[in-house]
């Protein structure tokens, strides 16, 4: 079974960033996509930002766009979220979450394996 530790979450400043992790157990890691999402009002997970197996496509969404990258090291079975130029509306749980396939996807349902989410807070 997959287990997902996030990790990196924290307080900062407006205008500061943060590096998220997800660090993944499994035999699986390596050839599912992977993604980040956090709650939203109305919906159960708002995606964020996901990459494909081999970290050869990204996605992201329009709020995070330009602020953020995501990337992956199959190797250490960890992917990473930089988060730039943080929000107050940013301030959210952050999880990640391995797909049930090689290609990269925004929906929630496309996702097998859950992390247990680490804290965002941008104060302004």
């Amino acid at each position: 079974q997959v287990q997902l530790v996030e990790s990196g979450g924290g307080l900062v400043q407006a205008g500061g960033s943060l590096r998220l992790s997800c660090a993944a157990s499994g035999r699986t890691f390596s050839v599912h996509a992977m993604g980040w999402f956090r709650p939203a009002p109305g919906k159960e997970r708002e995606f964020v930002a996901t990459i494909s197996w081999n970290g050869g496509r990204t996605a992201y969404s329009d709020s995070v766009k330009g602020r953020s990258t995501i990337s992956r090291d199959n190797a250490k079975k960890t992917v990473y979220l930089q988060m730039n130029s943080l929000k107050p509306e940013d301030t959210a749980v952050y999880y990640c979450a391995e797909g049930l396939r090689a290609s990269e996807s925004r929906v929630p349902r496309d996702f097998g394996s859950w992390g247990q989410g680490t804290q965002v807070t941008v104060s302004s």
